[in-house]
């Protein structure tokens, strides 16, 4: 199997973010077809996640950014997937997560999506980012707010047009207002 290449690899004090590899495949897998997959369009059946991992894998071709394989320094197995997100159709650029259970609850996807945030301002040159929330999703909620998001209810949501079920868009601080 061939690696996409060129893909940044971030570190941060606990965590490397790195390329999403077919050895990940599994992880992301296992993750779309379970039931804590709920808030982000799952659970799936296995074809259907696999297609959507090769379609995370397939963002950094086409855009020249993703989602990255999330993993802790001294252990390679993938425990999520964070990263900066903007499939067609999408009105706005996405800074977007998950993770498997055993990462819940450790500051990881926090770790991981502060890092990403960073370097989709100060390399990708975002003046902005959105997440789009499940409403259910309550620990999402949490993880945007505790980013320092806030709630935009004039912002479009994916699918809006298509009379999609609307979701919460959380708006991040800007560059500018992340400077101390």
């Amino acid at each position: 199997m061939i690696a996409v290449t060129g893909i940044p690899v971030l570190e941060t004090e606990r965590l490397i973010l790195r390329a999403p590899e077919p050895r990940d495949a599994e992880a992301a897998i296992a993750f779309m077809t379970s039931e804590r997959s709920q808030h982000v369009g799952g659970p799936l059946p296995r074809d259907k996640a696999w297609r959507l991992f090769a379609v995370e894998v397939a963002h950094w071709v086409l855009r020249g950014y993703g989602m990255w394989a999330v993993t802790l320094k001294g252990d390679d197995r993938c425990v999520g997937f964070v990263g900066c997100w903007c499939p067609e159709g999408w009105p706005e650029r996405e800074l977007g997560w998950s993770v498997l259970v055993e990462a819940e609850g450790k500051g990881i996807a926090y770790e991981a999506a502060l890092e990403a945030r960073r370097y989709a301002y100060d390399t990708l040159g975002w003046t902005t980012a959105v997440s789009y929330i499940d409403k259910p999703n309550q620990r999402s909620i949490r993880l945007a707010q505790r980013l320092g998001a806030v709630l935009d209810e004039t912002a479009a949501y994916p699918g809006q047009d298509a009379a999609a079920e609307p979701c919460f868009v959380y708006r991040h601080p800007s560059p500018a207002e992340l400077v101390p």
